[in-house]
């Protein structure tokens, strides 16, 4: 029993460790920095992701009223002009924003600020946000949370098919079952709310999200496989593992689902709604 307890602990240990490097390291996580202005330090913070239901805000903390500024703006990925919009003081802060773009419509942005003969620019290389259309919570929150827990039993499996355990079937069994569900259940549900396709992955695209789940799945099925007839699977199990735990290691919405902007008229034109396509 206590040494049930202690490899579900690593377990969760791991999946949490997983869960954090993916929210940070993601490029929807926003960027974060320190410029000085005027002899003082400004801490600045522009996000990397919004809905599309409205304009993106983007506000700068100056308490100094001599401070002054621009947001600058283009769609992503393209050569066209920068746009600049005027940062409007309110109060302490610095206020401007980003126009709604259709789901999976991306801007790239940077702030420049200035005060007297002093200006910085923030961030050194544009930001990069994405627009994504709600998603209910109720099919976001057992999104999250089976994913989250079938991290863990992959983790767990791992650990046991290690220690010469005999519940590496029942874990690699559980693991594909979360897996299914949060990945092939609720994740495309999650990906037609937020960008407005089922599946973005192989055979249709390049999404790495869509195409990492898919690999996860391949190799806890060839785990369960392998653990058929009463046979141990420990080897399957512990490279299903492994797989697992360096898929959750590629930061999250990476090669996420964009709108190639190439296919589509100039910015100032009517359109029709964009084609949606993974970077290749």
């Amino acid at each position: 029993m206590k040494g049930t307890f202690w490899r579900w602990a690593l377990a969760a240990v791991i999946a949490v460790a997983a869960g954090f490097w993916q929210e940070r390291s993601g490029p929807t996580y926003p960027v974060r920095g320190t410029v000085r202005l005027g002899g003082k330090a400004l801490a600045l913070k522009l996000e990397r992701s919004h809905s599309c239901s409205s304009d993106q805000p983007v506000v700068v903390d100056a308490a100094d009223p001599a401070i002054a500024g621009e947001l600058v703006w283009r769609r992503f990925p393209t050569v066209e002009p920068w746009r600049t919009v005027a940062l409007e003081r309110d109060g302490g802060t610095l206020r401007a924003a980003l126009p709604k773009q259709p789901p999976a419509g991306k801007l790239e942005y940077q702030v420049r600020l200035r005060q007297g003969d002093e200006a910085v620019t923030f961030p050194p290389r544009p930001a990069v946000t994405r627009f994504k259309g709600d998603v209910p919570a109720v099919v976001l929150v057992p999104h999250i949370l089976a994913m989250f827990v079938g991290m863990m039993f992959a983790a767990r499996a791992g650990i046991e098919a290690l220690a010469g355990g005999a519940r590496v079937r029942r874990l690699a069994w559980g693991t594909l079952v979360l897996l299914a569900v949060g990945g092939f259940l609720l994740g495309p549900l999650v990906q037609k709310y937020a960008f407005g396709e089922w599946w973005a992955g192989v055979p249709y695209g390049w999404d790495l999200t869509d195409n990492k789940t898919l690999l996860v799945g391949i190799a806890w099925l060839a785990a369960v496989w392998s653990c058929r007839g009463g046979r141990p699977g420990r080897a399957a199990a512990v490279g299903a593992a492994v797989v697992t735990i360096g898929v959750f290691a590629i930061p999250h919405s990476t090669w996420g689902s964009q709108i190639d902007w190439s296919r589509q008229p100039p910015a100032t034109a009517a359109a029709p709604s964009p084609a949606v396509d993974a970077p290749r």
